[in-house]
């Protein structure tokens, strides 16, 4: 039987780890399983936990005000080891592209426990955009030595930096397995009932790299739109980072069709999706689950690591000109043929089944 434990500490990671959590805990004669968070985050990992029913086995509880990404790096460091030398696990996953995610496989490396990364070759190739994520992804890999790439495009990534073809499983993403969970028939919600009637606009902005002026022309840009087009509302949930959120209260307050609110759960987030009209966000996640539920999205980045949903169709890269994100908001709340291309096209991104082929890779 093969010892697994999976390690993850923020929000975003738990929506695409705990599909997996579940998935290998259903197999119980192949893998003991064990779950270690870090708590990069807190209030938002625990709302992903409940809604996934996964209760961790370790809490390295590293959270603190005014965190740092040298003390996310060090804290996660030190307080893993004790944790791996105990468990001595055969394998470690890890998602993706955080900076729990680069701090525990640096940890596994130096005790020579093999890493499994789940979200394997993603790449903007610019190490600083988006950043921190670019580095630690790509520094994830090279101490990889399973990896599991959402899409063929991934794989073709990391042959190209001489990754072992036999090393290398495309999966599709595990965080469209999470959709099935998450998103219901009969979903209700106070804000959707205001939105009712209108093309209804949701809104994430969050990206370090984004942050000032970015940030600014962003929010600018959507309001003005939004003030040509009446028959739209706007929701969006808010990231805790008081820089967010003060550069949000500068250009959206006293617009009435634009309702900030907190951070949502991911269920009712999922389904804020699912009742969207169109997205626009700076997200990374959020860029894989939209085209699922047939949602264009504009990415509000000037680059991407899932270029997959660009030639696809799905997404549309507009970085943060003021003018630039007007155009092409505008022009997918006018031009019908427009949306109608970019809702159907096909999503790149999986078939909800991610979870069961890593499992079967592992059990293997």
């Amino acid at each position: 039987m093969k010892k697994v434990m999976l390690v993850f500490g923020t929000r975003p990671e738990a929506i695409k780890m705990c599909p997996l959590v579940n998935e290998i805990k259903s197999r119980p004669g192949e893998f003991e399983t064990t779950v270690c968070v870090t708590g990069q985050h807190r209030e938002m990992l625990e709302q992903v936990l409940r809604v996934f029913d996964v209760v961790p086995d370790h809490d390295l509880a590293i959270m603190k005000p005014g965190q740092t990404l040298f003390d996310v790096t060090c804290d996660v460091l030190l307080r893993l080891k004790a944790v791996l030398e105990a468990e001595r696990p055969d394998v470690v996953l890890v998602h993706g592209d955080t900076t729990t995610s680069f701090a525990a496989a640096l940890a596994c490396f130096y005790l020579q426990i093999p890493v499994g990364h789940v979200e394997a070759g993603l790449r903007t190739r610019d190490i600083y955009s988006p950043w921190p994520e670019e580095f630690n992804r790509q520094a994830v890999d090279i101490v990889s030595g399973y990896y599991f790439a959402p899409t063929e495009a991934s794989r073709r990534n990391l042959l190209d930096e001489g990754k072992p073809t036999d090393r290398i499983w495309v999966t599709g993403n595990t965080g469209i397995d999470a959709l099935a969970t998450t998103v219901r028939e009969g979903y209700a919600h106070p804000e959707l009932e205001w939105a009712r009637g209108s093309r209804l606009i949701l809104v994430t902005a969050h990206r370090r790299e984004n942050l000032g002026e970015p940030m600014h022309r962003m929010f600018r840009a959507i309001r003005r739109v939004m003030e040509e087009h009446p028959d739209t509302k706007a929701i969006y949930p808010i990231h805790m980072n008081p820089l967010v959120r003060k550069a949000a209260h500068e250009e959206l307050d006293g617009f009435d069709r634009l309702r900030i609110v907190e951070p949502l759960e991911v269920l009712d987030f999922h389904n804020f999706m699912a009742a969207s009209h169109l997205i626009l966000t700076d997200s990374g996640g959020i860029q894989e689950e939209a085209p699922g539920l047939g949602k264009p999205v504009l990415v509000m980045r000037d680059t991407t690591e899932r270029p997959e949903g660009v030639e696809a169709g799905t997404l549309k890269l507009v970085g943060t000109d003021e003018d630039v994100i007007c155009r092409e908001f505008s022009r997918l709340l006018s031009d019908a043929d427009e949306y109608a291309r970019m809702s159907r096209a096909s999503n790149p991104y999986g078939d909800g089944h991610a979870s069961e082929r890593i499992a079967d890779v592992l059990a293997g």
